[in-house]
């Protein structure tokens, strides 16, 4: 299993760590072969503008969105769900709109109010969610498809929508494996579904 991150710009190699605790070499995503190549992808947090605009300035936003289209799964944090909204609140920015959820940009306050919490969540692991929240995003709206896994002060923090997974939080800058092992998880029982067709390999490298 090759699982991508994003290192465009962002907190990629902490990331990169978590997934190598788990036993995953990571991907350090900056090619269109290293799209490519990867049966799942991590977009870490940073800055969403300027995430975006790279992708677009380095000729990824177009390989990126066909492999989405052959069913690549995503895991976004903090911005990087930013990139992964159909809406960003009262923005107009790059963004791959492939869950259908509204955010608001650095809704928890400026990088001096950040914190800590911890909360509850549906997945089929023990204990209390832990997460820290940086000029963190707000989940203003889900659609009925997306899947609400975790609220902080009555509002979404961890979502799903099929192979996408989003998160307004960082579960990277904590000890906790457990989401980056649950998306592993997602990745396997989509594995191969997202796999570039060999017309497509062809295209892109040509």
């Amino acid at each position: 299993m090759k699982i991508g991150v994003l290192s465009l710009q962002g907190d990629f190699h902490k990331h990169g760590g978590h997934l190598g605790r788990l036993g995953i070499e990571a991907v350090y995503v900056r090619t269109r072969d290293d799209i490519l190549s990867i049966d799942g992808l991590i977009i870490p947090g940073g800055e969403s503008t300027t995430m975006g605009k790279l992708l677009v300035d380095f000729g990824l936003d177009i390989p990126l969105k066909q492999r989405l289209n052959l069913g690549l799964p995503v895991f976004g944090t903090c911005a990087g769900m930013i990139l992964m909204a159909k809406e960003i609140v009262g923005r107009k920015q790059f963004s791959l709109k492939i869950m259908d959820i509204s955010v608001e940009r650095n809704a928890y306050g400026r990088q001096i109010d950040s914190f800590e919490a911890e909360f509850e969540h549906t997945l089929p692991l023990q204990g209390l969610l832990h997460g820290v929240f940086i000029r963190a995003p707000r989940i203003a709206r889900v659609a009925p498809e997306v899947e609400i896994l975790a609220r902080f002060e009555n509002y979404p923090v961890l979502v799903r929508q099929g192979q996408y997974l989003a998160a307004s939080f960082h579960p990277e800058l904590t000890e906790n494996l457990e989401l980056h092992r649950y998306f592993l998880s997602m990745v396997e029982s989509t594995k191969g579904e997202g796999s570039p067709s060999p017309a497509l390999n062809a295209t892109e490298r040509s």
